[in-house]
This record gives C-alpha cells, sequence and structure tokens, in this order.
C-alpha cells in the first residue's frame, strides 16, 4: 500500500501533499507562500494531524541534512516556526516534540551556519507561551549544547562570536521557556546551574581579549565552509531574511552575518542574561545560582585581581548570604584571597544594604567579625592550624594586616548605608564582642609576644570607629544606651594608649551631630572662636536627661585618662575635642560648670603631680586647660569670665608660654624643666572663676565645691563584675553570721535582675550620698555657729543617752528567782544571789 502511495502521488495523505507542495523546486526560490498558508489552514482546521505534520517535517530535514542540502534545511525550519506561531492547540506537545527533535538534529551539526540556524528557531519556541503542560519533555541536551556553544574556540574570529552568542540566546531560551513551569524540568538544579553559570560568566570574563580581537579581524574574512564554491545556493532563514551562498556575497547576509543593527558582543549579552537569571530566581534557589560564581572565581583564581569578582557581584548584589558563606570556607585560603573576597562583599554590600533585614545584617557582621579574629590568630601563630610543622603553609602578617584592613573598611562602608536604628543594632552587637580583661581569662601571648586580646580589641575598636562615623541620632539615649556606655568606658582606663585613643575618638564621633569634630583638631588659644563658624544647637530635654544619668561617668574617665603618663599629643586632642563637643551638643548650665570645675581639677593634677607625671605630660595639661576654659568662656558670653582668662592666659605668654598649646602641642615642643611652684597669676582661680559666674546666674556654691570623682578605687578589670563579687561576699557573710534556727527563711537567690536591680540601686545610694555630702558642706560654710554648736550638742546629748541606756542593761544585775524583798523606807533590796543559779545573757554566751 505504502508502495503504492509512493509511487502515486494522488494517492498519499493530503498533509503529506501539502508539506511537499511548501518545497520549490528551486531552493533558491525560498518558501511557497501560498502553499503554506494552505498548510497553516490546514493544521489549523485538523490539529489531530499537527503531530504527523511534524513528524514528516521533521522526516524531510533530516534527510536534507544527511543530503547537504542545506536550502531545504532551512525552508523546513521555517516551516516549523511559522506553524509553531500560528497554532496553539492540545496537540502541540507532540509537534513539539518533533520540532525539538530537528533542532537539536542542528545543533548537532559541526557547521556554524546550522547551528546559529538551530538556536535561533529554538529561542522564538523559547518565547511561546503554550496553552497546556508537558509532563515528559527534558531540555538536557539543549543545555549542554549550548552551554558547550558558549565555549566555542573557532579559528575564526567573527565565526566564534556568533557562536557563542547564539549559545548565550539559546542558554537564555531554556531559561525562559522552564523557569516559571513547574512541570518542566527544574532549571534550577546544580546539574543545569554547573553549566550555564559558568558559561555566562566565560563570556563575561573574556570580554576585552574579545574586543582587541574583534578591532584586528577583517570584516571580508568570513569563509562559509558548509557548501560547494561551484554551486550557487540560496538559503531562506527565519523572519524573511535571505541568504545567498555563494562564491560572492552580493545578496543578503549569511546567518553568521549579524544585521547592521545588531552591535551587542558576547560579554554585553552574557551579563544582561546573567542578570536576568538571577532575577527570576526565587530564594530558595539562588544558592544554586551563586555557588557556581564562587567555584568559578576559585578555579581561575579571581580573587586577588578583584576586578572580574566585584563586576559579578555589582551584578547579583543581593546574594549577600552566599558570598558570606563562601568567605567562611575559604577562612584558610591566603590573605590576599580573603581579602580579595572582602573587597567584593564590600563593594556589593553597599548596592544591597537598602533592602538588608536586622538578622541579615547581624549575620553579616558577625562573619566579618569571626574572620577578623581568626586573621589575628593566623598573625600571631603563623600557621593555620596554630602551630608550624613541617610542610604547614608559613603566613605573612603584612598580608593578614592587609587582609584586616580590608574587613575593617567593608564593615564601614556596609554600615554606613544602615539606617540609624540597625546601625545602633550593629554598633551593639560590635561592642559585645570587644573582649574585656577578666581575672577568669588569662592572657594569651602570641608568637611575635603581642597579646591577641589586645589586638582584638584594637581591631574591633578600629571596626567600631568606622561604623560610628557619620552616625547621626538626635536622641543621645538611644545612641549610647547604659549597656554599650559602661563597656566603652571599661576599655577607656586601660592601660594601652592606643586602645584609649580609639575609646575617645568613638565618643567623639557619637556626640558630634553637627559636623564640628574636624574644627577642633588643633588645640589652640583663639581670641575670638567665631572663625570656626561653629555650629551651636539647643540641647534637648533628652540629652538633658542622657547627662544627668551619665554625665558624672563621663567627666570621672575623662579626668582620669588625663592623668596617664603614656598619654601623647592625639590624646589631648582627642580630650580636647571631646570636651568642646560636650560644651556645644550636650550642655546647659549645670553641664558648664561640671566641666569648668573638671578642667580646673586636671590644672590641679598638673600643679600638685601626685601622679609624678613627666614634664611633658603637665605642660600638656596645663595647655589643655587653658584652650578649654578659653573656648567656654566665650560661649558662655559672660565679660568678666572671658576678661579672667585672657588675662592668664596673657600672662602665660609672657612669663610661661610652656603652659599654652602653642608651644606645647607642637612638632618640636618647647617645654621648661623646672614647672614646679608656679605662681598663683599664671593659674586660673577657682575663686575668681565662681564670683564671675554667680553674678551672672550660674550656681556659685557648686563651682566653689573643687572636683572629685565618684569612685577613687574602682577596679579597672570590671565594674559590673566587682559589684557582682561585692554582692556575693555580703551574701556569704551574713550566712556565716546568721545564727542557727529551727526555720531558716530561705536565702534569697542571686539572679541577673537581682544584680541589675543592686547596680540601679548603687548608683541612686551615690546619688543621694553625694547631695548628702553637699549639704553638709554649704550647712557648715553657710549656718551660723550657734546653730552648728547646738546641732553639735543635740547630737553629743542623744549619743550620751544612748550610752547610759546600754550601760544601764549590761551592769544592771539579774533578777532574783525569789523575787525581791523591801527594805527599809521602801527601798528595794536584792537577795544575794549564787553564781550558778543566775541566767547571763546570750551575749555572755560563747
Amino acid at each position: 500500500m505504502y508502495g503504492v502511495c509512493g509511487c502515486c502521488g494522488a494517492l498519499r495523505p493530503r498533509y503529506k501533499r501539502l508539506v511537499d507542495n511548501i518545497f520549490p523546486e528551486d531552493p533558491e526560490d525560498g518558501l511557497v507562500k501560498t502553499n503554506m498558508e494552505k498548510l497553516t489552514f490546514y493544521a489549523l482546521s485538523a490539529p489531530e494531524k499537527l503531530d504527523r505534520i511534524g513528524a514528516y517535517l521533521s522526516e524531510r530535514l533530516i534527510r536534507d541534512v544527511g543530503r547537504h542540502r542545506y536550502g531545504y534545511v532551512c525552508i523546513a525550519m521555517e516551516a516549523l516556526d511559522q506553524l509553531l506561531m500560528a497554532c496553539h492547540c492540545q496537540s502541540i506537545n507532540l509537534f513539539v516534540e518533533s520540532f525539538l527533535k530537528m533542532v537539536a538534529k542542528l545543533l548537532e551539526s559541526e557547521k556554524p551556519n546550522l547551528q546559529i540556524l538551530g538556536t535561533n528557531s529554538f529561542v522564538k519556541f523559547a518565547n511561546i507561551e503554550e496553552d497546556t503542560p508537558s509532563y515528559h519533555r527534558s531540555y538536557d541536551f539543549f543545555v549542554s549544547r549550548f552551554s558547550e556553544m558558549c565555549h566555542s574556540g573557532h579559528e575564526d574570529l567573527e565565526i566564534k562570536t556568533k557562536i557563542r552568542m547564539s549559545g548565550i540566546k539559546g542558554l537564555q531560551g531554556v531559561v525562559r521557556k522552564t523557569v516559571n513551569d513547574e512541570l518542566q524540568a527544574n532549571i534550577w538544579d546544580p546539574q543545569h546551574m554547573d553549566k550555564i553559570v559558568p558559561s555566562l560568566l566565560f563570556n563575561l570574563q573574556h570580554v576585552e581579549e574579545a574586543e582587541s580581537e574583534s578591532k584586528a579581524a577583517s570584516l571580508g574574512a568570513l569563509a562559509l565552509a558548509f557548501y560547494q564554491p561551484a554551486v550557487p545556493l540560496k538559503v531562506c532563514i527565519p523572519e524573511g531574511e535571505t541568504v545567498m551562498v555563494l562564491g560572492s556575497l552580493g545578496r543578503s547576509p549569511s546567518p553568521l552575518q549579524a544585521p547592521e543593527k545588531e552591535k551587542e558582543n558576547p560579554a554585553e549579552l552574557a551579563e544582561r542574561c546573567l542578570r536576568e537569571l538571577l532575577g527570576r530566581a526565587a530564594f530558595g534557589n539562588i544558592k544554586n545560582a551563586i555557588k557556581p560564581v564562587l567555584v568559578h572565581l576559585d578555579n581561575h583564581s579571581l580573587w586577588e585581581p578583584k576586578v572580574f569578582a566585584i563586576r559579578c557581584f555589582k551584578i547579583i548584589m543581593y546574594s549577600i548570604q552566599q558570598l558570606l558563606s563562601h568567605l567562611d570556607a575559604n577562612s584558610r585560603s591566603a590573605a590576599t584571597v580573603r581579602a580579595g573576597i572582602v573587597e567584593v562583599l564590600s563593594e556589593a554590600a553597599v548596592i544591597a544594604a537598602t533592602g538588608s533585614v536586622g538578622p541579615t545584617v547581624l549575620e553579616m557582621f558577625n562573619t566579618l567579625l569571626r574572620q577578623l579574629r581568626l586573621s589575628i590568630d593566623y598573625a600571631l601563630t603563623g600557621s593555620y592550624d596554630g602551630a608550624i610543622s613541617l610542610g604547614t603553609k608559613i603566613i605573612k602578617e603584612h598580608e593578614e594586616r592587609m587582609f584586616q584592613e580590608a574587613v575593617i573598611k567593608t564593615i564601614g562602608s556596609f554600615a554606613s548605608t544602615l539606617p540609624t536604628y540597625q546601625r545602633s543594632e550593629v554598633i551593639l552587637f560590635t561592642m559585645s564582642k570587644v573582649p574585656l580583661p577578666s581575672l577568669h581569662h588569662p592572657v594569651e601571648m602570641g608568637r611575635t609576644g603581642e597579646n591577641r586580646n589586645r589586638l582584638t580589641q584594637i581591631m574591633l575598636l578600629k571596626s567600631l570607629l568606622q561604623v560610628s562615623t557619620g552616625f547621626q541620632c538626635n536622641n543621645m539615649m538611644s545612641a549610647l544606651p547604659s549597656n554599650f556606655l559602661d563597656r566603652l568606658l571599661s576599655t577607656a582606663l586601660m592601660e594601652d594608649a592606643e586602645i584609649r585613643l580609639f575609646v575617645l575618638e568613638i565618643l567623639i564621633s557619637f556626640i558630634d551631630r553637627h559636623g564640628n569634630r574636624h574644627k577642633f583638631s588643633t588645640i589652640s588659644t583663639l581670641s575670638d572662636i567665631s572663625v570656626l563658624k561653629l555650629k551651636v544647637d539647643k540641647c534637648s530635654r533628652q540629652d538633658t536627661i542622657f547627662m544627668k544619668k551619665h554625665s558624672q561617668q563621663l567627666y570621672r574617665h575623662i579626668y582620669l585618662s588625663c592623668k596617664e603618663e603614656t598619654n601623647i599629643q592625639k590624646h589631648y586632642e582627642a580630650l580636647y575635642g571631646l570636651l568642646a563637643l560636650i560644651s556645644i551638643e550636650l550642655a546647659n548650665e549645670e553641664v558648664v560648670v561640671d566641666l569648668i570645675r573638671l578642667v580646673l581639677a586636671v590644672q590641679d593634677v598638673a600643679q600638685v603631680n601626685e601622679e609624678n607625671l613627666p614634664v611633658y605630660n603637665r605642660c600638656a595639661l596645663y595647655a589643655l586647660g587653658a584652650a578649654y576654659l578659653n573656648l567656654i568662656s566665650q560661649l558662655t558670653t559672660v565679660p568678666a569670665f572671658c576678661q579672667h582668662i585672657r588675662e592668664v592666659i596673657e600672662s602665660r605668654k609672657k612669663e610661661a608660654p610652656y603652659m599654652l598649646p602653642e608651644d606645647v602641642f607642637v612638632e618640636r615642643p618647647r617645654l621648661s624643666q623646672n614647672i614646679d611652684g608656679v605662681v598663683i597669676e599664671l593659674l586660673f582661680r577657682q575663686s575668681n572663676i565662681s564670683e564671675v559666674l554667680g553674678g551672672s546666674g550660674y550656681n556659685a556654691d557648686r563651682l566653689c565645691l573643687p572636683y572629685i570623682p565618684q569612685l577613687t578605687d574602682e577596679d579597672r578589670l570590671s565594674k559590673r563584675k566587682s559589684i557582682g563579687e561585692t554582692i556575693s561576699l555580703q551574701v556569704e557573710v551574713e550566712s556565716r553570721n546568721s545564727p542557727e534556727k529551727e526555720e531558716r527563711v530561705p536565702a534569697e537567690e542571686i539572679t541577673y535582675e537581682t544584680l541589675k536591680k543592686a547596680i540601679v540601686d548603687s548608683v541612686a545610694v551615690e546619688e543621694q550620698e553625694r547631695e548628702r555630702r553637699r549639704q553638709v558642706v554649704e550647712k557648715f560654710q553657710k549656718a551660723p555657729f550657734e546653730e552648728i554648736a547646738a546641732h553639735c550638742g543635740a547630737r553629743a546629748s542623744l549619743l550620751q543617752s544612748k550610752l547610759n541606756q546600754i550601760f544601764e542593761i549590761t551592769i544592771r544585775p539579774p533578777p532574783s528567782p525569789s523575787g525581791t524583798i523591801t527594805a527599809a523606807y521602801g527601798q528595794p533590796q536584792s537577795h544575794s544571789i549564787p553564781v550558778y543559779e543566775m541566767k547571763f545573757p546570750d551575749l555572755c554566751v560563747y
């Protein structure tokens, strides 16, 4: 039957006749349009025949490919494309199978033209939205083949470029076709992503190479290798473009010749495709898309130049979490590699920070701080394993330092883009990681003899300084909460000068809310501070509450910091800046009075010199006091106060210039070897200042009181720890001294809340005690003598009465067992009782 039909065309099935009629006798004539319209109408009228049409077209195409009849191949593909665009019925799936079979046949060919032709058809198919799902279709072959085309190494530059671009377009088509269809093959599986992503990165990486080679290539060097030179052949490609494959290129361009409007190169196309791929990725799939990027950068050693890596992650932007995990995975890689990863993270984090959420932010900082601590350990031990042995990779300290600086820079750049509330969380989180000295944590020494804890403290404080730079917060209670300020000021009293300097700089960054810090970078005694153009704002109610709660704590640490022997010029500049900024940002009348008392106490430290400070330190304290009092006198605008300060400064200029900042805080300080016995005219006198300020409404009584720190013997290890030990000691003593009873009251359990309450109560008690002392001093200074004498007499009589009661109780003999008898004259008389019958009080029993 089939043999007869093959001989007689009239007996063949109608769909075959319609298919045969679209092919002209001469392939140069192209697709027969009228017959193609008939075939399309037939397919739409009888959709059940569509799968047979596809199978027959596929059979003809495979035969034409085998016979090198490439003109008919192009006609068959054009017909398939038109049928796909026109037909959307339930039988389309079977037709698609035939179509994909023909595309795969073209892609398997070694001819570049056929590969490009098959890719173009597949891209058109990928843009079609199918009405019915497909349960068994697979795109594994296309992913592999398109990825292979992306790595084409054809000897001709232009052909190679076209093949690579076709491969990228094919991968883009596969992603578009499968990414939104849950019934299709999961394109996000690692087996697919490990091919797609490296292929895109390969073309993205070779952009410069491709551009340099394309400039050297000739436009007429294209060689068509799949036809006989003497045989004219006309090839039809989709969208009505004709290709004349002949000895001369006098007609329409071939598929290898892109239209003039298409100027895109593989790198640009790969970047666009990668953006689209990551843009379609859901949260659960992004890991599979990012991992091949990291592997590619590792395998090709692209972290050290870091240019390409930065470009990749600027495209990825929001995939910070995967890069953090990769940093942890490479924690034992070379410092240059880790530094490259961190700098890439820095560039990408700035873009992604605006959309970050709390846990993600803290996770990022936690990872960076952990890497910082590991780097410190590596630098100290000299190896990744903590011990140097044969075969151990020796670590270069300068490379680790470079990595540490990169981490700190990344922390700062990421934090600078965060909103205020998130930056506050980061600040508290970072401060909680700073190790504080403790008796329970012995000092560990590294290979170079440096303290591991000290290096960790310095690096974390550097990071904290980066985070706090530019921090703007209207409420100081939120910017410097109690738990943060306590830990920060605990480090301010350490013996290490570098750590103390970092703490001062951090405090300045928080307090400076109007950008006045740089105006106090140089300590001087300006006669007119208006040239500084300071931005001064009225102290808010929240700032007033903050200073009432924490001012004495700040003053104490400033006072003790001034007494350190290891201070250098930078420390005094930071102290001056801190005092000045408190006066501008947080000062009211009470704060101004306390700051003046504080500076006068610092002057007394330099004058009395109980600490045996060097000459430079004493001169620096004199100069610091002069510079600050000159500033605060002009800020208060009290003429008499300003006059007194200027008189002392002028006297120092004539007789003791070594007590002024212009001679002390210079590259070569001009000091005096004998600064003992300074005359009173060269000192700022507390009595004069209290007198002139008292007349202007300031609290003169408070100004007369010398400044004394709250606690003079504070344990430098930890304030919180010392309080906890005190509480536990008291509990222990009370338990030992309590009498043995049958019914003992259960001891109160010591919990965190108990300790917290004890700390808060201790602060309140200190405030009450300080106020009571102030009242006593004020009473003895102002009250009349008669009143004081009467008060002391009353207390003495009260004491005497109490003593009489005690003596009466202890000396009076115990009562008689038989009672008492009445002697003559009505006076009671006690019987003599034997000693063994007496009842002694409990105090006498041992």
